[in-house]
């Protein structure tokens, strides 16, 4: 199943389970060794972006004037145009809606959309008036270099859910930014659903910090070394 799927599969919607709302929020003894961490290596994966041309398309004749675009309406109901740089692919339906995925950030999906767009207008289709992109989701990784405690990330953090029989990490709903972060044990991270690059940097570093000030991430046994700072609240965690 894959990923963007399962994650709507478990939570349609915003109500999700509250199992662990009430659980207080933990007092901890760190080290001032264990609030060194190195920043999150975080890479955009997939930038998905649309746009409506606002009149319809004829699929059958943008299929004959552009080399390379593909359209069976017996198997899927779209054209795709491929572009090799940047490397994305765009599918196209016959309302004039435009669906690009595989951009590797926000600049590179406006700029494919509005390469097709050329290249239909430059193939002699009629395009009326050049319309604006929305991002719709931009998916990302991320490598926190350190191993992850899911049992008590799921006890401890909110809005979260853990069923490693069926999926190998701790799905998190942040609430600001609004994202989805898949947590897994060794230390790698999926966050979607952003619609901004910044809020996927901004939500990676807030829950690198919430791990770190309640020591549910080690890198080694040097981080649990004297203890010299008290914490009384993780000041970003989620409710």
């Amino acid at each position: 199943m894959a990923l963007d799927e399962y994650v709507t599969d478990v939570f349609p919607e915003d109500d999700l389970p509250s199992t662990n709302l009430n659980r207080p929020i933990p007092t901890h003894t760190l080290t001032g060794e264990s609030l060194k961490c190195e920043k999150a290596q975080v890479e955009i994966q997939n930038v998905v972006a649309t746009a409506d041309l606002s009149q319809r398309l004829d699929l059958e004749v943008i299929l004959q004037v552009t080399p390379g675009a593909r359209y069976d309406p017996q198997r899927f109901p779209g054209l795709i145009y491929r572009l090799k740089k940047p490397k994305t692919t765009t599918l196209m339906f016959k309302t004039g809606k435009m669906v690009c995925t595989g951009a590797k950030s926000s600049k590179s999906a406006k700029a494919a959309i509005s390469q097709v767009i050329s290249d239909l207008t430059g193939n002699g289709i009629i395009i009326i008036a050049r319309p604006s992109v929305n991002i719709e989701n931009i998916v990302a990784s991320a490598n926190l270099q350190g191993i992850i405690d899911l049992e008590n990330v799921a006890e401890q953090l909110y809005r979260t859910m853990y069923e490693p029989e069926q999926f190998p990490a701790v799905i998190y709903r942040m609430i600001d930014p609004k994202v989805v972060l898949l947590v897994f044990a060794n230390g790698k991270i999926v966050c979607t659903g952003a619609k901004k690059e910044a809020d996927v940097y901004f939500a990676i570093e807030k829950l690198q910090d919430t791990l770190q000030l309640n020591r549910l991430i080690t890198r080694d046994d040097s981080d649990q070394a004297n203890s010299t700072v008290l914490l009384t609240e993780a000041p970003i965690m989620q409710r």
